[in-house]
């Protein structure tokens, strides 16, 4: 009979509270791979809220709607770029109408990736 030595390694059996959108898993994405250039440890289970995935997992769905050509580098261009500044591009502004069509197209791509991973609501 094995016995567990590290009690703290177990996860639990709660899946973790979605997120309400696929924006908001992607600015958290966003944040946490800051935070891990950055020099911050990421630990599943840390956070204030437990999630259903790892950052990195929001990271790989966009990576593989990149790799199967649904989205293109100025796709990928406007989600970093926004990412980072924790805001979508507004439409009203002159300067950022082609970022919130690409913006749109792209969350229009991932969200039902992401809903059927389970990762938003």
């Amino acid at each position: 009979m094995a016995l567990h030595r590290n009690m703290s390694m177990v996860l639990s059996d709660a899946a973790g509270e979605p997120f309400g959108s696929a924006e908001e898993a992607w600015f958290w994405s966003v944040q946490a791979q800051d935070a891990k250039a950055a020099g911050a440890r990421i630990v599943a289970g840390r956070g204030l809220v437990r999630r259903p995935c790892e950052p990195t997992d929001v990271l790989r769905a966009v990576d593989r709607l990149y790799r199967r050509r649904l989205l293109i580098r100025d796709h990928l261009h406007v989600l970093v770029h926004y990412g980072r500044r924790l805001m979508a591009p507004d439409p009203a502004r002159h300067r950022e109408q082609r970022a919130h069509t690409l913006w749109r197209e792209a969350f229009e791509q991932l969200c039902p990736v992401l809903r059927e991973k389970g990762i938003v609501q």
